[in-house]
C-alpha cells in the first residue's frame, strides 16, 4: 500500500554494501530515500549517476541520499556501486524494505518506460551492458523526508524510468547560503 505525506516514514534497519548500519529512522536530517528496481536496470544506473554528479550540492544543502536496491549485495557492488557512490546503497535482496514502503510492480509500466525513454535507457545500456534487459517489474519510488522523519513527499514512478525531478528535491532543500567576500 502507497505512502502519503505527512505520515512519519516507516523506521528500516538497512546494511550498505559495504556492511555499514544505515537507520532511516534517525532524525535531525532532511533525506532522499530511493528505491531503485534491480541493480542492473539501466533507468535506475542513469539515476544512480544524475544522484552521485549532484551530490556535493545537494549534501551542501543538507540533503542525505539513501538509495535501495532489490538486488543481492553482489549485484548492487557489480553494477551501481563499481564506482565509489558518496551516499550508501543498500541491497534489498528481499524486497522487504520494498514492500514496507508500498513499491508496486508492472509489466505494463515497464514496458512504457523501454518504448517511451529510449535515450535514458540507452545511456543506462551504457553503464550496464546487456545484463541491463533481464530485470524485474519493480517501479521506482523516491521519498524527501524531513528533518522530523515525517514524508513530504512520496513520489511513485509512473514507469520503470520515472524519478521525482531534480527540481523538486531542490525545492525540498533550504536555500543555498551565498558567501560574500568580507
Amino acid at each position: 500500500m502507497r505512502l502519503f505525506a505527512p505520515e512519519s516514514a516507516p523506521a528500516l534497519d538497512l546494511v550498505d554494501i559495504h556492511g555499514l548500519p544505515i537507520m532511516i529512522s534517525s532524525r535531525g536530517r532532511l533525506t532522499l530515500l530511493s528505491f531503485f528496481r534491480d541493480a542492473a536496470c539501466p533507468f535506475c544506473n542513469f539515476r544512480i549517476y544524475e544522484l552521485t554528479n549532484n551530490h556535493a550540492e545537494l549534501a551542501a544543502r543538507g540533503l542525505d541520499i539513501v538509495a535501495v536496491f532489490s538486488a543481492s549485495q553482489a549485484d548492487v557492488l557489480r553494477f551501481a556501486g563499481h564506482r565509489p557512490r558518496p551516499f550508501p546503497l543498500a541491497a534489498d535482496p528481499t524486497s522487504s524494505a520494498h514492500e514496507i514502503y508500498g513499491i508496486e510492480r508492472s509489466l505494463w509500466r515497464k514496458l512504457k518506460a523501454i518504448a517511451t525513454r529510449v535515450p535514458t535507457l540507452l545511456r543506462g545500456m551504457g553503464l550496464v551492458g546487456l545484463a541491463g534487459l533481464d530485470t524485474g517489474n519493480l517501479m521506482p519510488a523516491d521519498f524527501l523526508i524531513d528533518e522530523r522523519g515525517r514524508i513530504v513527499e512520496a513520489y511513485y514512478g509512473s514507469d520503470a524510468g520515472d524519478r521525482i525531478p531534480m527540481e523538486r528535491i531542490e525545492r525540498f532543500l533550504p536555500c543555498a547560503r551565498v558567501r560574500h567576500a568580507a
